[in-house]
């Protein structure tokens, strides 16, 4: 009985991937800064270095109302969601630019990922620089 569970759970896990995946809407693209040595003048720059180009994702968006307690005025601040492939690690200050509904925007991380079997979703804030 307990090989069958497991089958079962394996192939519920499958079902609940698809069913996500079958929703993104865009594409993105990540991309880090790093360090490089010229084999020709051996000198060493920083450089933007593409890691993951055209990955299925979507983005969602959160309006949020937040009123300061000394103010009478609520502010709006959006959240914004990338769910990605949980087979993916995008390191913290990566830059991540996605393209959903015809819009291009750059984003990096403003929170660890939360990783389930079925997808990531990661809090995004909006690209100013490398960190």
């Amino acid at each position: 009985a307990g090989i069958l569970m497991i089958n079962s759970l394996i192939k519920v896990r499958k079902l609940q991937r698809e069913a996500i995946e079958s929703m993104y809407e865009g594409v993105c693209t990540v991309t880090e800064y790093r360090k490089v040595t010229d084999d020709t003048t051996h000198l060493t720059y920083n450089k933007e270095i593409v890691l993951l180009e055209n990955e299925p994702c979507r983005l969602s968006f959160e309006n949020i109302q937040v009123t300061d307690k000394t103010d009478t005025v609520s502010n709006t601040v959006q959240k914004i969601k990338l769910f990605i492939s949980p087979d993916i690690a995008i390191k913290p200050g990566s830059k991540i630019t996605v393209t959903q509904n015809g819009v291009t925007s750059e984003y990096t991380y403003s929170s660890v990922p939360s990783v389930y079997s079925s997808h990531q979703e990661i809090m995004l804030d909006l690209f100013k620089e490398y960190a």
